[in-house]
């Protein structure tokens, strides 16, 4: 699916979509791809207690911050979803994607599954997907097929996948990635389906209706 934006009439509010999946079922893949095909949806910039990497910009890759920063911001509400992994803490700025969505901009924020239970109740109007793989077999089979990874990392990504994919039944939508193809179209229609609702068009609507 290719939308040219120069013919793409934008929504009067944007949409906020949650992607989650676990490791190997290619929700990056598809996200990456969405990008680059429909317009107005953008990722978030997220705050991160870590450190930059070589080549990682403030305001664009990451805000950094140091801890003390980030759990005042907690206390303060200022975050959609956070969460700790490994020692760092990420989260969610709500202002800018509120900000974003005002404007007709969707964000699209590619977050595990509790992060996607925290926004929920935050922003119940969010757009959940969860990308699921054809069955866990296959889902095995790709990540052992990466090579990157010890036996026990793989097997405490199954445990860790298994565990988030128990969690599918509480999203609007489910992606199968089996075959790459049909789950960007998948993926993609949920994301312009969603774009084009009536409710989030009022100006489109009164140009035919007046």
């Amino acid at each position: 699916m290719s939308l040219e934006t120069e013919r793409w009439t934008p929504p009067d509010r944007g949409a906020l979509f949650v992607v989650t999946g676990a490791s190997g079922t290619g929700k990056t893949t598809l996200v990456t791809e969405a990008l680059t095909r429909i317009p107005g949806v953008r990722f978030s910039v997220s705050g991160t207690t870590r450190p930059p990497r070589d080549g990682e910009q403030h305001g664009e890759d990451y805000e950094f911050l140091d801890r003390p920063t980030f759990d005042s911001k907690v206390a303060a509400g200022e975050f959609l979803e956070w969460a700790e992994v490994y020692g760092n803490c990420y989260g969610t700025f709500k202002a800018p994607v509120e900000e974003a969505l005002a404007r007709g901009e969707s964000i699209l924020l590619d977050i595990d599954t509790q992060g996607a239970a925290q926004v929920r109740a935050t922003m119940p109007e969010a757009v959940t997907i969860f990308v699921l793989p054809p069955d866990l077999d296959v889902l095995r089979s790709r990540l052992e097929t990466r090579a990157s990874d010890a036996p026990d990392v793989i097997e405490k990504r199954m445990r860790e996948a298994q565990l988030q994919l128990s969690d599918c039944g509480a999203f609007d939508y489910l992606v199968v990635n089996d075959h790459l193809q049909s789950a960007h179209d998948q993926f993609q229609a949920i994301l312009v389906t969603e774009l084009r609702r009536t409710g989030r068009n009022p100006t489109l609507v009164a140009r035919f209706s007046d």
